[in-house]
Parts: structure tokens; sequence; C-alpha cells
């Protein structure tokens, strides 16, 4: 009788061990994909119960809001984007019906006031209400304006950043879409041909041209098998990889200097260089850049896409690959990149060779006035050595002086930049780039500039846009 009790209670015991391994298993382990499932309603009524936080630029104008609808129990919230479109891909939208993107999704716990369980518990114990804390972004709103209306109905890009603390001031996407029409008009924004809600800022992946030349500069230099005065030969054609190169226009330059063929941007030279550089030494500074990995930027994963070299199924590819590195090192080839990446480039020879990480957050504020949390610069990556930035900076400023980058230059601010233009469509049309900061000396801001598909090049079509915004930035009024 004692064993057959002593069997009961070993099998009562099993039973409440599941029981409880069970419970615990949905309560704690799987609660977030509980609480995030399709059909549960619950927590999706509840926060529209909740007001947000404010999404602030960084003046402190306000770019997102809610709104209150309705009395009593049956008081909603629902958002508002009083910039319309304006900030529509950094910001996003967060509606109940349509899910969330941009900021309002990768700030959600803080916008919504989510700290965790037990401040929730106390909170609901002493009878207070949650409420989203205030989210001040590095964004200025002047820079943005500006951006937005020198892209006008041309597709493209702009990304502007600190060289110093990784602050983006600027990111612009053309087309854009307004965020308040997402509830009506989500449908028709979503089937439109255009992509407005892409983010071609992180989202977007083109042809370099010669912009990678930078890249591939910092790697000659850093790695001290080169000089800005090492004479290479200029000669058009040139075989690459058993394949003849030309340069623009068929040039035929001869013998001449590093800062001469940056400054021409002279392919024969440059492709001639990443060759003798050989795949390690150019794939670990491409690394080193932040290529081959999604950009370490407060911004949702899903809309981060990597910058490299891709196959045709979009798998990135390793310095072990099959490639052909003399056009990978003149930004040909399968390299593909986003305009992030490439201000993150200019930003990283602007700052001394060290990569910070991009951010748009500079600090989140509850409704009380008390700062949660204060975001301060990272740096992501030692690039280069500053000897090695200073020589680059004075190369890449000759590219304004007197190269193809004369449309960026500023009266009385020397900017150092580098063109791209990479042939589409068969030749006809360009990915038209243009890179740059300023001033050369404690550079303060750097740009990345990418127009899709015009008959343009980098230094008709980007750089004139790039003077419009450094202008922006640089002036008096931006550092208020």
């Amino acid at each position: 009788m004692n064993r057959q009790i002593a069997q009961l209670f070993g099998l009562v015991m099993v039973l409440f061990a599941l029981l409880v391994a069970f419970t615990s298993y949905w309560a704690v382990f799987e609660a977030d994909s509980l609480g995030n499932h399709r059909a549960n309603q619950r927590p999706l009524l509840e926060e529209q119960r909740i007001p947000r936080g404010l999404i602030l630029a960084r003046d402190g104008t306000v770019l997102a809001r809610s709104r209150a609808e309705g009395t009593g129990s049956a008081r909603r919230f629902v958002r508002s984007y009083p910039a319309g479109p304006l900030f529509s891909h950094v910001v996003g939208y967060s509606f109940i019906d349509r899910g969330r993107a941009g900021l309002e999704r990768s700030l959600d716990d803080a916008l919504s006031g989510r700290v965790n369980e037990f401040a929730s518990l106390i909170d609901q114990l002493q009878g207070s209400r949650r409420e989203g804390y205030d989210v001040h972004t590095t964004l200025d709103v002047a820079a943005q304006r500006t951006a937005v209306q020198a892209l006008g109905t041309q597709a493209g890009s702009i990304v502007a950043l600190e060289p110093a603390t990784g602050r983006i001031r600027v990111m612009a996407s053309s087309p854009a879409f307004d965020p308040n029409d997402i509830p009506s008009l989500f449908s028709r924004i979503n089937a439109d041909r255009a992509s407005p809600v892409f983010n071609r800022a992180t989202q977007a992946r083109y042809p370099p041209g010669s912009t990678f030349k930078v890249v591939t500069a910092t790697a000659a230099l850093d790695s001290a098998r080169y000089t800005p005065d090492s004479i290479v030969d200029g000669r058009s054609p040139k075989t690459i990889d058993g394949v003849p190169l030309e340069n623009f226009g068929g040039e035929d330059y001869g013998p001449i200097t590093l800062t001469t063929a940056l400054t021409n941007s002279v392919n024969t030279v440059w492709a001639e260089v990443g060759e003798k550089l050989g795949r390690e030494t150019l794939f670990k500074y491409m690394e080193r850049f932040g290529f081959g990995a999604e950009p370490p930027v407060d911004y949702p994963t899903d809309q981060l896409t990597p910058s490299g070299i891709f196959d045709r199924r979009g798998r990135l590819l390793g310095a072990g690959a099959g490639v052909d590195l003399g056009r990978v090192a003149i930004g040909q080839e399968r390299l593909q990149v986003t305009p992030l990446q490439m201000a993150m480039v200019a930003g990283a020879v602007g700052n001394g060779g060290r990569l910070m990480e991009p951010r748009l957050v500079e600090r989140v504020v509850a409704r009380d006035g008390r700062v949660k949390e204060r975001i301060k610069p990272q740096q992501a990556e030692k690039v280069m050595s500053p000897r090695t930035a200073a020589a680059l900076a004075q190369m890449m400023s000759k590219v304004v002086q007197e190269g193809s980058g004369t449309a960026s230059a500023l009266s009385g601010i020397e900017v150092a930049g580098k063109t791209g233009t990479a042939e589409v469509d068969g030749g006809a049309a360009n990915q038209a780039w243009f890179i740059a900061f300023a001033p050369v000396t404690s550079p303060r801001i750097a740009v990345a500039v990418m127009i899709e598909r015009t008959q343009g090049q980098g230094g008709t079509v980007a750089a004139p846009i790039a003077k419009r915004i450094l202008e922006q930035l640089l002036s008096p009024r931006a550092g208020r």
C-alpha cells in the first residue's frame, strides 16, 4: 500500500512539474510571441489606450504625435504626422491595423512606455497611467527639406551625418509618401510601382561607380603599398583580369600619380591597384568600412540591407569568391551599396579614419522631463590611421578643386569629395553618385547623394545637390 501511495505521489509530482513547465514556457519564454500573435487582439486594443510619446526633430519640431479620439472607456489614441511626407521613411508610421515602420517600429518600447513587466505592475498598483516616452532625434528639419526639394521628382536618396559623432542629420528617400494616408490608402501606396514606402537610403542597393575608389585608395595608402605620389600607368585600354578596361571617354593618361588618378577618376590605374593589393587586403578594408554587414544604426533590421558583392541569388560573396578584383576596385563587377554605407565611408575618412556608428536618436525623455536614456557616440571601427585619412582627404579635395566634383565647391569652405557614375539598363541610364565631407580640416558634415537612372553624371547631377546640403548644414543657423 505504501508502495502504491509512493507511486501515486510520484505521478502527481511529475504531472505537477509538467504543468509548471508548460505554463512557464508560455507565460515566460513565449510571452512575446503570444503578445505579438495576430490572433491576439488584446495587446492591440490595450495599445490604443496608451498615448505614444512624441518624435521630435533636432530643433524640437514635432514629427509624430498621438491625438485622442472618443471619451471614457471608448477613448483611443491615434497617430498623426505634422510634417507629412518630409520624414516619412525615417520616422515611419504606427497604426494598429497597418503595423509599424521606421523609428516608430525600432523605438516602439520607448514610445509606448514599455519599460519592463515589474515597472508596469508597480505603475498599475499605484494607479499610474502608462505613457510613452518622447524621442528626440538627430534630424535637421531645414536640411531635410532642402534635400527633399533637391531630389524633386527624381528617384534617389540623400544621407548626411556628422563624421565625429555619427549623428544622422538628413535621411531622404524619393519618392516619398504621407504617413497620414497609411490608414486609408495603404493598399494603393504599397501597390505603387515607384515603391514610395521603400527607404532607398537603407534598403536599396546600387552599383557605386567611382565613389568606391575611396575604399580602394584607403587600402592602397593604409597598407603602405602606395603613397599619394606613387606612379601608375593610366593608359587606356588596359587588360584587367583578361578583359580590356577603358577610362571614361577612352582617355589615355600614361604614367600618373595616385592623386591625379583620383582627381580624374582614372579606371585603369585603380583597377591595377586593386589587383596588386589582392583579395585579402581589399576585402579587409571593405569590412572595416562596414561592408558585408547591416549598418549598426537604430532602425528596424528588416529595413536595412548590407553593402557588398552579391551573386545572382542576392547572397553576399566573401574574399574567397571568384570575382574580378580590378573591377571591384573601381566600383563595378557585382558590387552594390546603400547611400547610408557611402555616407559612412565619407564620414570615416573625414573623422581621421574612425568610423562612428550612425544614429538617429539623441535622447529618450519621460513626460515629466527626466532623461531616461541619452545616446552617446560609439566608434564602430578604426578603418585607417589618421595619417592615411589626412592624405586621402587632400586627394579628395583635389577632386572638388580641379576634377569631376567642382560643382560641389563652396565659397570659403574646402570640400573633399568623389564622384561616381554607374551605367545601368545597358548603358541607357546612369546611377549618379557623389560623396563628400566638409570642411576638409575638422569636418562637420559628410554626405552621400545618389540619383537613379539619370542621363547625367555624378559630377553634373549629384554634386550640385551635395553642395546645397552642405551649404545648409554648414550655415551659422544650422549650429543653433
